[in-house]
């Protein structure tokens, strides 16, 4: 074993696009999110991604969901603030 601090990260495949969750989702709600606005027909859920910033998916009775876990490296940036984004032009 190396030591090296890990955390896991989510990633959510919606149709064809993946997102990698940030930090501090809270999975359970998420998921009933979605399966609510599959129910209602089609709605907007949003969340954060890493980076933290936030997106919105509209998701239908036809949106495709998968959601897999994996151990990665610790990023101490990725707590899952919308308010603090980091990964643009300008962050180090």
């Amino acid at each position: 074993m190396s030591g090296a601090h890990t955390m896991v990260r989510t990633q959510m495949a919606v149709s064809d696009a993946v997102f990698l969750l940030a930090q501090g989702q809270d999975l359970d709600d998420l998921k009933r999110r979605i399966e609510n606005a599959v129910d209602l027909g089609g709605r907007f859920v949003s969340f954060v991604v890493v980076g933290n910033r936030e997106v919105s998916v509209l998701f239908s009775p036809r949106t495709s969901v998968t959601f897999s876990v994996e151990t990665v490296l610790y990023d101490d940036r990725d707590d899952g603030d919308a308010d603090m984004p980091y990964g643009g032009f300008f962050d180090e």
